[in-house]
């Protein structure tokens, strides 16, 4: 008994208007560029209110009313949404730019070296012009707490250690560049700086970065003030050969 043959049924509509493929394959031709009527005909439709639904004009007009009060509404909310993005905006964009920079700092360090100092034993020179607001280098060390830092500053001493390389972050946590430090350990002292110190954070971490405060030409030694608070009867006279008159050192506190 044959199988019984079930007639082909009319193509649709998407079908008939279809294309004809020369080759006899839809995969050998590709795409069609879709004409204005194609996309048209594809289009869904727009939904529209239905007349005799039980609304009459009052209530439409209402309805409309109160889409205006909420549109409105909605406007002025993101407006003033838009008002506190701009206002947080200008608050940090001073600290992206120092993140921007850090980061540019990690992939293009500037360039310098150590030598010989007319202020202190060594210290950090300048290889490259260097504009005055760039970061310079950052200070690098162990991480600390304050009272490890005090006790560490008597263990130097007793040690022989003179200088200090003890930098403060803020009230608890303190820099130990004197066994584990770079370059920026060896940046003198100077009353009339060329760079100044400054914290800032880079993802929750601190850091201690060292920023030119004026132009810095190549062979320059890079200096900044250590901000020590004077003591009478432990102070030394300052060797940075500034303009100032009566500038002291106090060897034995961290600078700030």
């Amino acid at each position: 008994m044959g199988e019984d043959l079930q007639p082909t049924p009319p193509p649709s509509d998407d079908e008939a208007n279809a294309p004809r493929h020369t080759t006899g394959a839809a995969r050998t031709e590709g795409f069609y560029a879709t004409t204005v009527e194609e996309k048209m005909a594809n289009r869904p439709a727009t939904s529209k209110a239905k007349a005799g639904d039980g609304s009459g004009a009052a209530g439409g007009g209402a309805a409309a009313a109160a889409s205006s009060v909420a549109v409105s509404r909605l406007a002025r909310a993101n407006t003033r949404g838009l008002v506190r993005g701009m206002e947080l905006h200008k608050k940090v964009t001073a600290t992206d730019t120092d993140v921007l920079k850090f980061n540019q700092l990690k992939t293009r360090k500037k360039q310098l070296t150590f030598s010989r100092s007319g202020i202190e034993g060594y210290g950090l020179f300048a290889l490259e012009h260097i504009p005055a607001g760039d970061m310079v280098i950052e200070y690098v060390g162990e991480l600390i707490r304050q009272q490890v830092a005090d006790r560490r500053e008597k263990a130097y001493e007793r040690q022989g250690i003179g200088s200090s390389y003890l930098f403060r972050v803020d009230e608890d946590l303190v820099v130990d560049a004197t066994k584990k430090g770079n370059l920026g350990r060896l940046i003198n002292h100077c009353c009339a700086p060329n760079c100044t110190a400054r914290i800032i954070t880079i993802n929750g971490v601190k850091k201690i970065v060292i920023y030119a405060k004026t132009n810095i030409e190549p062979g320059e030694e890079v200096t900044y003030d250590y901000h020590f608070p004077i003591e009478e009867d432990n102070k030394i006279p300052c060797l940075c050969g500034c303009v100032l008159l009566g500038c002291f050192l106090v060897p034995s506190s961290l600078p700030c």
